[in-house]
């Protein structure tokens, strides 16, 4: 049996190399869904107006809710929270949520357990980058430190592969 650190690694590794394809942004949160068995989730890059701007999004998000997340501004919702204090934001349900996190268009997904973490680059949020479950799901100290690690990578990749920050 292979021993956890080296599939983290090589699951990271794999992220690494798709960020220079033409769909890099989808490709990764392909993988990345995969990888922690989530249903949903999103990638935004800070650009401009210093806003999010939506770069991928899984199959099954509604289109109004596509459109209600198109752009967030830093510090709305789970995604401009995480990106504004540069650390993880998460729920075990969306549905149920009382912390002031998550935001009516979030609800209306459907969604319930969920964990958004900032991209970094050079100690910099530019971004965020979201997955989420149909159940309730609470995540693991684990699960949070390496997808933290995932933003790290796609900050430092995205960036270097020169993938459009903007709109």
């Amino acid at each position: 049996m292979r021993d956890l650190k080296s599939t983290e690694n090589e699951f990271l590794d794999e992220i690494a190399s798709v960020v220079s394809a033409d769909d890099a942004c989808s490709q990764a949160l392909s993988r990345i869904l995969k990888y922690f068995g989530a249903d949903s989730g999103t990638i935004h890059l800070l650009g401009e107006g210093n806003l999010l701007h939506l770069k991928a999004a899984s199959a099954g998000i509604p289109p109004f809710v596509l459109e209600k997340v198109k752009t967030i501004p830093i510090g709305k919702g789970m995604a401009g929270l995480a990106v504004e204090r540069k650390e993880p934001v998460t729920t075990c349900n969306i549905q149920t949520d009382t912390t002031g996190d998550v935001r009516a268009g979030a609800k209306s997904t459907g969604l319930q357990g969920s964990l958004v973490v900032p991209i970094m680059r050079d100690g910099e949020a530019v971004g965020a980058l979201g997955i989420a479950n149909q159940k309730e799901r609470t995540f693991t100290e684990a699960e949070t430190d390496l997808l933290l690690r995932t933003g790290r990578v796609l900050g430092t990749y995205l960036v270097d592969a020169g993938v459009d920050r903007g709109i």
